[in-house]
Formats: structure tokens, C-alpha cells, sequence
């Protein structure tokens, strides 16, 4: 029998390959460096530590992060609304004015398609300028109707103020033109999509927005009231449908009961009875805007609207004696005016809203945007806004305006439909009726007759 021989190395058949075998590890080995991250490894280097994949976030997490974030921005929104609306009304209507631009932008994009915008590089921009000839025309004609009195006495803003529809008017036959020459075949139907998405866009949004614009030049009160009774309205419906809702109000927002709905209605009026009666202690709220410069602190000086005055009202019939109350009260006209608001807020700018989720429904998405954390987009928030700025515009014009002859609007008449000589004469006489009333010198009318001489 043979004896095994020593030292003799059996070659492994790996090596057949001209490779030399690796050194194996054992299992300890392996789990002591396991245990010890950063350990030096044989070829003198550290190992880098693995580094643990992050743990996905709970439904109940998701919800709690959100709800912060969703606070934080609330706080952070009411503090500059105010702050905005203390400052001035210049102050409030730049907000207002950024809000329908960003509400805009929202409500083009769900309908816009990126591979198509690409190819038509004028499709956007033709959006942006609509925007902008649609903004020239209507914060022109607000800003002329509550200020021609400094805009038709200026020598370079008078032919911008007489001739200001022309000039807006041909602003948007430019970009009419430009559009039409603008058409591609294999993309007509696109573009005029969105050439009506941008008008529809422009009617909902800028349009509605101009009256919110106007509620501010008329009183401070006619924009933040409707405001706050929208919000208020909004808190009220979702409290009473949580807590006492049963009956479906309509099936584009299954969420929306009657219960919520009348609910809300009711806590609305109560609000707004309450935040009148503290609003209309301030000619700053109540005053129609004579100075741009004015803020909460400097105030406004004018002559209230008499609903802002209280008035004794009689009932028709008196009251049996048993009741112990009286037949007569004395109540601000306001107050009428504010249960019809309060209506309007409750039973139609809900339906505002119900519009949105609609269009949301049509293009399948949650959100307009997410240009506020936590709250989705600007148009999420503002969607019942703008009608009732709408709304309390058109009541206030009807059934509250006091319409009387101002400063601005002679001076139109007198610029517009009077001669040079014509004018004056009215100027010259009106030097006579001050001098007799002993507010200006002789020395005046001795001036204005010698420059009629000079004519």
C-alpha cells in the first residue's frame, strides 16, 4: 500500500482558469465586522457604515404632519391679511391683485398639455397677455371712476383717461390678430381650446376679482365682511355636517348636507350681525377711499352712508302687553342688509365652490395647485370668494350706493362736453358764488377777467 505523500497541494479546479482562489471567511469573521462598522478591513481601508433605509410614514403620521403644516400656513395667511388689511388699501388690493394672477395660472395649467406648449411657443405667452389687457382695462376703469378728479386735471394722464376703452380695446384686437396668424395646422384644436380656457379663465377670475377691487374703494367694510362671512360660513357647515349632518345636499360634493347647509346659514347671520356692530365704529371701514396714503391708524374723513346711522323703526302692529317688549327699537339699517348678505353667503357662494370640485372631477386632480402648503392651491381657497365679491358689489350698487354728483364727475362733463371759452365761463362764474360766499379774493375774479380779455 502506498504511502500518502507530504506536502503535496491538490490544485482547485478554479484555477484552471489562471485565477487564483479567494481567501474564505469564516462565519464569525464576517459577523464580527457586521458588528463593527468602520472597521479596519485587510487592505488597511474602513468600511463605510450602512447607512438604514428611512421607515415609510404611517396614514396616522401623513395626517399629523399635514394638519401642522396646514396650521402653520393658516396663521401665517390671517396675520398677513390683516397686517395687508391695516396698511392701507393699497395694501389690500396688491393682495388682491397677486391672488388673481396665481388663481389664474392654476386654472390655465390643468388644461394645458407640456408636449403640445412645447411646440407652440406662443400659446403661454398669448395667455399672459390677455391677462394683462384684461387687468389694463378693468384697473383702468376702476381707478378713473374713483379718481378722474386728479386723472382728468394732469396733462399726460388726461388723453390715457378720455381715450383709455379705445386703447384697451386695441390692446386685445393685437393679440387677437396675433393669434389667428399664430395657427398651426395639426393644432387648431388645441390652441382654441386654449385660446376659450384663457377667456373663461379671464371672466371667472379677473372679472369677479375687479368687483372684489371695487368693494375696497367703496368701504373697507363691503370687501372684509363678505370675506369673513364666506370663511365663517365655511367653519359653520363643516361643524354642524360633522356633528348633526345626515341628509346629502348635492352629489358633485357628497361631503355637503342640509343640515350643514342651514346650519351654516344661521351662525352666519349671527356673525355678521356682531362684526357690523364693531366694523362701523371706524370711518376707516365705512368710508368710501378718498386717500391712498390712509391706514387704520391715520383713518378716513367723509360723510357716512346713512345705513351707518341708527334709525327708530314702529312695528306695523303693537305687540299684545303681556309680552313686555316694545313696539318700538332703534337698529342700524346695516343690520337689514346684513341678513341678505349672510343669505347670499350661505345659500349661493357654496355653489361657487361645488363649480370648482366639478371642474377638479373633470381633469381628475385633488388640488388647482400647491401654491399653499397644506391647502392646495390659491383657487382652492378663494373658489367661493369671488362670487360673493361679485355679489356683494352688485347688491351694494342696488340697494345701498348712494348716487349724488361728485367732484370727478363734473370735471368729466366740464372737460368733455364743454369748449375751451365754455369752460371758463362755468369757472368764472363759480369764482363769483365763492366770492360772494367770501372764499376767494377780488383778486381772483380780476385775474380771470383779464385772461378771458386776453382770449
Amino acid at each position: 500500500m502506498a504511502r500518502p505523500r507530504k506536502d503535496v497541494k491538490f490544485n482547485h479546479r478554479a484555477a484552471s482558469n489562471g485565477r487564483a482562489r479567494r481567501p474564505s471567511t469564516s462565519m464569525s469573521e464576517i459577523s464580527e465586522n457586521a458588528s463593527e462598522p468602520g472597521s479596519p478591513t485587510r487592505n488597511g481601508q474602513a468600511e463605510k457604515p450602512t447607512i438604514p433605509e428611512p421607515t415609510p410614514q404611517s396614514e396616522y403620521e401623513k395626517k399629523k404632519q399635514n394638519f401642522i403644516t396646514r396650521t402653520i400656513w393658516t396663521l401665517i395667511m390671517i396675520g398677513f391679511f390683516f397686517g395687508s388689511m391695516f396698511a392701507g388699501h393699497i395694501y389690500m388690493i396688491i393682495v388682491v391683485t397677486a391672488v388673481q394672477i396665481i388663481s389664474f395660472k392654476e386654472v390655465i395649467a390643468i388644461s394645458n398639455v407640456p408636449s403640445r406648449a412645447r411646440s407652440l411657443r406662443f400659446t403661454k405667452s398669448l395667455n399672459w397677455y390677455f391677462l394683462g389687457t384684461t387687468m389694463y382695462f378693468l384697473y383702468g376703469e376702476s381707478v378713473i371712476y374713483y379718481f378722474k378728479h386728479i386723472l382728468l386735471v394732469d396733462k399726460i394722464l388726461l388723453p390715457l383717461t378720455t381715450h383709455h376703452r379705445f386703447i384697451s380695446f386695441m390692446l386685445y384686437i393685437i393679440g387677437f390678430i396675433f393669434f389667428v396668424s399664430s395657427l398651426q395646422k395639426g393644432h387648431y384644436k388645441f390652441q382654441f381650446t386654449q385660446f376659450a380656457w384663457s377667456h373663461m379663465a379671464l371672466f371667472l377670475i379677473v372679472g369677479q376679482a375687479h368687483f372684489v377691487i371695487n368693494n375696497i374703494f367703496e368701504g373697507m367694510i363691503w370687501f372684509f365682511l363678505p370675506v369673513a362671512m364666506v370663511i365663517t360660513n365655511d367653519i359653520f357647515a363643516y361643524i354642524c355636517g360633522i356633528t348633526f349632518g345626515r341628509t346629502p345636499l348635492i352629489k358633485i360634493s357628497p361631503k355637503k348636507t342640509w343640515e350643514g347647509f342651514l346650519g351654516a346659514w344661521f351662525f352666519t347671520i349671527i356673525f355678521g350681525i356682531l362684526l357690523t356692530n364693531v366694523m362701523i365704529r371706524s370711518k376707516y371701514f365705512i368710508c368710501p377711499v378718498n386717500d391712498l396714503g390712509a391706514n387704520v391708524w391715520t383713518g378716513l374723513e367723509c360723510v357716512p352712508n346713512p345705513i351707518f346711522a341708527p334709525h327708530q323703526y314702529t312695528l306695523p302692529i303693537p305687540l299684545p302687553p303681556w309680552t313686555h317688549l316694545p313696539s318700538t327699537f332703534t337698529i342700524h339699517p346695516i343690520q337689514f342688509h346684513v341678513f341678505a348678505l349672510a343669505t347670499f353667503a350661505s345659500l349661493i357662494a357654496p355653489f361657487g365652490g361645488f363649480f370648482a370640485s366639478g371642474l377638479k372631477r373633470t381633469f381628475k386632480i385633488k388640488d388647482f395647485g400647491d401654491s399653499i402648503p397644506g391647502h392646495g392651491g390659491m383657487t382652492d381657497r378663494m373658489d367661493c370668494q369671488f362670487i360673493m365679491g361679485s355679489i356683494a358689489f352688485m347688491y351694494y350698487s342696488s340697494f345701498i350706493a348712494v348716487h349724488k354728483t361728485s367732484v370727478g364727475g363734473i370735471i368729466e362733463s366740464a372737460i368733455t362736453g364743454l369748449t375751451a371759452e365754455e369752460q371758463m365761463e362755468v369757472v368764472k362764474g363759480l369764482s363769483k358764488h365763492l366770492y360772494n360766499q367770501g372764499v376767494v379774493s377780488a383778486k381772483v375774479l380780476e385775474y380771470l377777467s383779464v385772461q378771458m380779455a386776453k382770449r
